[in-house]
């Protein structure tokens, strides 16, 4: 049994609102889960104090997702995103890593040591 850490949508149309789940990888996205871990409104609320930049909010039961993330359950890649967020997994590309991918793309000869050729003197 293939057990995914994924997002439920639920709310309205054109105001999602999503529940962090663990489910049956078979299954449909909103059909009934194993487990509901914790919720994330992806629309940006103004902060209670009244200065600052807008959040988003995520309630996550952070216990629950660390016993799934060790008995073997696959996040999905929206699902990676917000459990990097709160720092329970490493993310999966870093900005570091996507440079050296995009250094070693364009220059490949780079990355290798410079080859020096040896001439015979006479």
């Amino acid at each position: 049994m293939v057990v995914k850490i994924r997002l439920a949508r639920f709310g309205k149309t054109n105001a999602p609102f999503y529940n962090i789940v663990v489910a049956n990888a078979r299954t449909a996205r909103n059909s009934k889960p194993i487990e509901v871990l914790g919720t994330y409104d992806p629309i940006p609320k103004p902060p209670p104090w009244g200065q600052g930049k807008p959040f988003k909010d995520i309630k996550l039961d952070i216990l629950r997702a660390k016993y799934w993330l060790g008995v073997g359950a696959q996040p999905s890649d929206p699902a990676w995103r917000l459990l990097c967020m709160v720092g329970l997994i490493e993310p999966k590309y870093s900005v570091l890593q996507a440079q050296q991918q995009k250094l070693t793309l364009i220059n490949p000869e780079t990355s290798q040591p410079p080859k020096i050729a040896a001439t015979k003197e006479a």
